[in-house]
């Protein structure tokens, strides 16, 4: 089966956009395994997940993510951009403001021009509706005697961090640092992602405060490993370091792949995210 496929980016954290609202890709592959070959970075395509063009019964259109190691995720901050974007300029859902059925539930993302080429208009950046953050541990879920998690201590075999656990759709374990630089992601990280006290894994985010309105942030993902972006993991940062007084409500959140800017509505405990997509190239692979 030949395969049309997009390939984008949102800072660095990159996807494979695939268009199966007729169901062929699905009648062929098993999206897992599709997601674990055409992830792979020497025999594949190349990305950190693939992201499913879906419709749906409810609402503007469905949105499916897979990890590079075939897992599924409820949501991903920076494909949601990218889905955002590419939706809107190639006229799939015509306009600006779309609702999208989600495994983390009804995500809002709104796309921002920035003038027209050709027939198209461009999307300079999307303003995402990220719904309201979880902070009970039963949901999130991680394992505690407490009912939120806030600075808690997790122990790990050579030492404990303080982590505070919050959900965007998909687990994260925040921990504040001096400097990330300084901080061995890859060992760190993957003990966390599989701790057993959390039943599903997790997202692990090393955050280090510059400033009351600036996070410096870098990001374990689960099921994908040391990425240059999380936009999910970007707004449970800013929440920890709200919560625990390092931030005010609205933060710049600078990764590796550049920077998102995050707001999280105290009235309506909604948290808004706001940051760039690019197209990097479409293409046709076999499968």
């Amino acid at each position: 089966m030949e395969l049309e496929f997009v390939k984008m980016e949102g800072l660095g954290n990159d996807f494979i956009l695939l268009d199966d609202r007729k169901g062929k890709i699905k009648q062929y592959s098993n999206y897992q395994v599709l997601a674990k070959r055409l992830c792979s970075r020497h025999f594949g395509i190349g990305a950190d997940g693939i992201i499913l063009i879906l419709d749906s019964r409810d609402h503007d259109i469905k949105f499916k993510i897979f990890n590079s190691d075939g897992s599924q995720a409820q949501m991903c901050g920076n494909g949601i951009r990218c889905f955002a974007k590419y939706l809107y300029e190639n006229k799939i859902v015509p306009q600006k403001k779309i609702s999208v059925d989600t495994k983390a539930g009804t995500i809002i993302p709104e796309v921002i021009l920035n003038g027209i080429s050709g027939d198209k208009d461009l999307v300079k950046s999307v303003r995402v509706d990220m719904g309201e953050p979880c902070l009970l541990c039963q949901d999130i879920p991680f394992k505690s005697l407490k009912e939120k998690a806030i600075e808690e201590v997790l122990e790990l075999k050579d030492r404990a961090y303080h982590i505070t656990a919050v959900s965007m759709g998909n687990p994260h374990a925040v921990i504040f640092v001096d400097d990330v630089k300084k901080v061995d992601i890859e060992k760190i990280g993957r003990s966390i992602e599989t701790h057993e006290r959390f039943p599903e894994k997790t997202n692990v985010e090393f955050v280090e405060v510059l400033s009351k309105t600036q996070l410096k942030m870098r990001v374990w993902e689960r099921g994908a490993g040391i990425t240059l972006a999380c936009g999910t993991g970007a707004c449970a940062a800013l929440i920890a370091a709200s919560l625990t007084g390092r931030t005010k409500e609205t933060a710049i959140v600078h990764l590796d792949g550049g920077d998102l800017d995050i707001h999280w509505d105290k009235k309506t405990n909604h948290i808004f995210k706001t940051g760039p997509a690019n197209l990097v190239f479409e293409g046709r692979i076999m499968i």
